[in-house]
């Protein structure tokens, strides 16, 4: 992955670009989780997930002879990403998978724009905050419950456990969001396999004891699922995220939470046959105001007071 260089600026085409190959890769895994979990128990999917990128991107980075950091204070910067972007909110979107419907899956998972900005506004202020931002991420939320339906949040509070669970997820996805700043000076795919080879010896050890792997009979499905899921949506996804983070910044970046809904509803109308819901179009237009927004620099930002 290029690095962001003076002649591609914050916000350039190649950025906007990005953001929708992440989407797209991010949109995806859900189905790939969905198929995955069948016959592989979400710890170890989650554990083979983060082992298989991790690899992966370790091979790049020696392929270009790009080295990770010795520091011991950068490893345990590396430590927290892969809590809050890989070990947590993987396992927990896994397991909820087992039993919540896809649409308020969506719904409860792409709240982490609005929970980046508030945490912007209110906490680390590390960012320019503004009206226009704050619009993006009202709009962008209302945008994915039209796309989806109202009638996802019938199953709201019925199973409330798996729920909650991914509603925390979406807490950690915003909080790496905001971690991810703290790489700043490290080429994209540095932090990428950090965070994957610290997320994969947390989740190895576990799955070892919890699953016994070597008892499991996978089928073809679940394995080309997970590495579906590995290579496309975790390898080559974070190295993506985390160039963003630094092009585009936090909040613009979580935007990818809104993007990645009406992907995958085209995905489904193009190899599913399913049909949109009346309001869908109407969403779809709010997804994009609200994703523009948030990520395209505004001439004049107008601080929130």
């Amino acid at each position: 992955m290029q690095e962001p260089s003076a002649s591609q600026p914050a916000g350039s085409p190649l950025d906007f670009a990005l953001l929708l190959a992440l989407a797209t890769l991010w949109g995806a895994s859900y189905t790939f989780i969905r198929v995955g979990v069948a016959t592989i128990p979400p710890l170890t999917l989650m554990a083979a997930r983060t082992l298989i990128a991790g690899s992966l991107l370790l091979a790049w980075l020696a392929a270009r002879r790009t080295a990770l950091p010795r520091e011991p204070a950068m490893w345990r910067r590396f430590g927290v990403q892969a809590l809050l972007n890989s070990v947590v909110p993987f396992t927990l979107i896994a397991w909820a998978e087992q039993s919540v419907d896809a649409g308020l899956a969506t719904i409860l998972n792409s709240a982490s724009p609005v929970l980046a900005f508030l945490a912007t506004w209110l906490v680390t202020r590390h960012e320019q905050v503004t009206r226009r931002k704050l619009f993006g991420v009202v709009a962008g939320l209302a945008g994915i419950c039209l796309i989806i339906g109202t009638s996802a949040f019938g199953g709201l509070g019925h199973q409330l456990v798996p729920q909650l669970a991914i509603v925390a997820a979406t807490v950690c996805y915003a909080g790496a969001a905001l971690y991810g700043r703290a790489f700043h000076g490290l080429p994209a795919a540095v932090p990428a396999a950090g965070s994957m080879v610290v997320g994969s010896a947390l989740l190895l050890p576990a799955s070892l004891l919890v699953d016994h792997p070597w008892t499991l009979r996978p089928s073809a499905a679940s394995v080309q699922a997970l590495l579906a899921l590995a290579v496309f949506s975790t390898a080559t996804a974070f190295v993506i995220y985390f160039r963003l983070i630094k092009t585009l910044g936090s909040v613009a970046t979580t935007s990818v939470a809104y993007l990645r809904v009406p992907i995958g509803v085209a995905i489904g109308m193009v190899f599913l046959g399913e049909s949109l819901v009346p309001t869908a179009w109407a969403g779809l237009v709010c997804v994009v105001a609200g994703v523009a927004a948030m990520a395209i620099p505004a001439r004049r930002p107008q601080p929130m007071q």
